[in-house]
């Protein structure tokens, strides 16, 4: 198990934030030398825009998404920053375009503002759900949505919009503060820096990537699941009517900008290799969709208030604060390949409000693939429909703190639980 170092980090930071005003603030007077030195973090905040709200959320995948819609329409100003230029994340950018498994065991466990994005989707490209009445058994993505993946990131923009979202495409925070009242953040982007102050931070880049600049302690292994990176050979890919092929991507690593260029390096080659040996054995080798990006399955993961354990998932123990269900066999992807580990009949795991918060903050919360739990629960955790309904849960707990100024488990559970059941959302022991 790995750990963050907190020293290093900051002193990263103070000269990543440097740097960052330098680039944002344009011309840099040069020294004697003639060399330019780097700008120090005063002229960041004499040249940064000057923001606020009550909710901020790092992070537009999957989770993200549904964590700014539900914050914004519970009434909290709201702000998404994005790294990227479109909503999404792994089931756009990566190709991932299947999110499950919303059902269980002949019911419906996990619906709210996903599974409305989900379903329109689908409509509005005149696909089909899949019949979830019909038992999978072991063939448990049969049961997952098959969407249109550029719809969806529309449809998704949409929807924040329509709900008072204010989206930052092409930002990201170099530093982060947590005080008595709040966090502030340090964002940068072309051109751009911006000071932030929120009430709520909510942390849905995956790999806990702003928990770990806050200086709260994450957890990761000494290996990460590959990632895959998608493609399609031969006829035109037909979005929302198929899925596309993979390759592995060893080693795949989510945690910084080196390891994500070296994924994605690795994926395209693999894809090249692809082509080249379709074309010796004669087969079709036309290169009809190639994703921007590699997906990945693992990276950091926070160290919350309660981690959920395997045995956790597999009794499907339903805990005290629980605030959404989840449900997928344990997935655990290796260089061989990957054997699901199916939950038995009737079994259907649920995540607490403590597994969402970073051990020691109040006024930060994590959702997604970065939730606190162990490896083989991660596994399960990390897919799209849990990641979905972590999301929601994430902004409905946002919202109701920055409204009560307090911190986000000091909220009362039953408010957090009735809000998610108004905005549609399926919390254990309310249906």
């Amino acid at each position: 198990m790995i750990h963050d170092s907190r020293q290093q980090r900051r002193q990263f930071l103070q000269q990543a934030v440097a740097a960052g005003a330098g680039l944002a603030a344009g011309s840099v007077a040069r020294g004697e030398d003639g060399s330019r030195p780097l700008a120090d973090a005063s002229r960041a905040a004499r040249g940064a825009i000057e923001t606020s709200a009550d909710v901020v959320v790092v992070g537009g995948g999957t989770a993200g998404i549904i964590a700014a819609i539900q914050a914004a329409r519970a009434g909290a100003s709201t702000l998404l920053v994005e790294r990227g230029s479109e909503l999404g994340g792994t089931m756009t950018v990566g190709g991932v375009c299947f999110p499950g498994l919303f059902h269980a065991w002949g019911r419906q466990v996990i619906a709210g503002i996903g599974w409305e994005l989900v379903r329109l989707c689908v409509e509005m490209d005149g696909g089909q759900l899949p019949d979830f009445s019909t038992p999978t058994g072991r063939q448990h993505w049969r049961h997952q949505v098959v969407i249109n993946p550029f719809l969806y990131s529309l449809l998704a923009e949409e929807a924040c919009q329509a709900a008072g979202v204010k989206i930052c495409y092409y930002e990201f925070p170099l530093a982060i503060e947590e005080s008595a009242k709040g966090c502030s953040l340090d964002v940068v982007g072309p051109g751009t820096t911006r000071r932030v102050a929120c009430r709520q931070l909510i942390d849905c880049t995956g790999g806990a990537d702003v928990v770990g600049l806050a200086g709260f302690e994450r957890l990761r292994e000494d290996e990460t699941q590959p990632g895959s990176m998608l493609y399609k050979l031969g006829a035109e890919f037909q979005a929302g009517r198929e899925t596309l092929q993979a390759v592995y991507v060893h080693g795949a690593d989510s945690s910084n900008s080196v390891t994500r260029t070296e994924a994605n390096l690795t994926g395209r080659r693999s894809v090249l290799q692809r082509i080249r040996k379709q074309r010796a054995d004669g087969k079709p080798s036309h290169l009809a969709k190639l994703q921007p990006e590699a997906s990945f399955r693992e990276s950091y993961r926070i160290l919350g208030e309660t981690v959920v354990t395997v045995e956790d998932y597999v009794s499907g123990r339903v805990f005290d604060d629980a605030v959404c269900h989840a449900f997928y066999p344990v997935d655990l992807h290796t260089s061989s390949g990957v054997r699901p580990k199916h939950l038995d009949e009737g079994v259907v795991p649920t995540v607490p409000l403590r597994a969402l918060a970073p051990k020691g903050s109040r006024h930060l919360l994590a959702a997604g693939r970065g939730v606190s739990s162990d490896r083989l629960a991660n596994s399960a955790l990390r897919v799209q429909a849990t990641c979905m309904a972590t999301g929601q849960a994430a902004g409905a707990a946002a919202a109701l703190a920055a409204r009560a100024d307090a911190a986000a488990l000091d909220v009362p559970l039953d408010e957090i639980r009735e809000l998610l059941n108004e905005h549609g959302a399926i919390v254990p022991g309310k249906q």
